[in-house]
């Protein structure tokens, strides 16, 4: 997946995080409001057949990573996708113009982790997730830091006030010459 955002009209942006922080609500109110296509990844995996079984663990499945990048080339290419993900170190760094990582309070997640029904390894397996920002070191290892913004995301007010922050970067957004 090699491209240049010069080639896109309009940006690509990676919303990531902890499971529960609110990506794909924020994704798919920002794709609205801007018009952009929203990837849901796990939902387009699963479309695509684009998996590798099931992890009975997790309650999920295995994604095969090559494959749903493949899949994507092309979109990415043409730009104005908001896509998300709770992991990032797949994506080539030329895919996105914009990294987002959503961060919630952990109360607030293990509140939303019960209201899901997630098992007890799930539950405390993401919540240790959040509070060692495992996502977020993954983005900062994988992504230069002028493309990276960290928000948080306890409440629908934040996740609002986050997709006007995002919609006025869209609006300024340029290609890279």
């Amino acid at each position: 997946m090699a491209q240049n955002s010069s080639c896109r009209k309009r940006p690509n942006i990676l919303i990531t995080g902890t499971p529960g922080t609110g990506k794909t609500t924020t994704a798919a109110a920002l794709a609205e409001v801007m018009e952009l296509r929203h990837i849901n990844v796990g939902d387009f995996a699963n479309e695509e057949n684009l998996t590798n079984g099931w992890d009975d663990t997790f309650d999920s499945y295995y994604i095969n990573e090559d494959l749903v990048c493949d899949a994507l080339e092309n979109l990415m290419e043409e730009g104005g996708n908001i896509v998300d993900h709770h992991a990032c170190d797949f994506f080539p760094e030329c895919c996105f113009d914009r990294v987002v990582v959503l961060q919630t309070d952990s109360s607030v997640l293990y509140d939303r982790f019960t209201k899901r029904g997630y098992s007890d390894h799930k539950l405390a397996s993401n919540t240790e997730c959040q509070i060692f920002q495992v996502l977020l070191e993954e983005v900062k290892e994988n992504y230069p830091d002028d493309i990276v913004i960290i928000l948080r995301s306890d409440s629908l007010e934040d996740i609002a006030k986050n997709v006007e922050t995002l919609t006025s970067w869209i609006s300024n957004w340029s290609p890279v010459v």
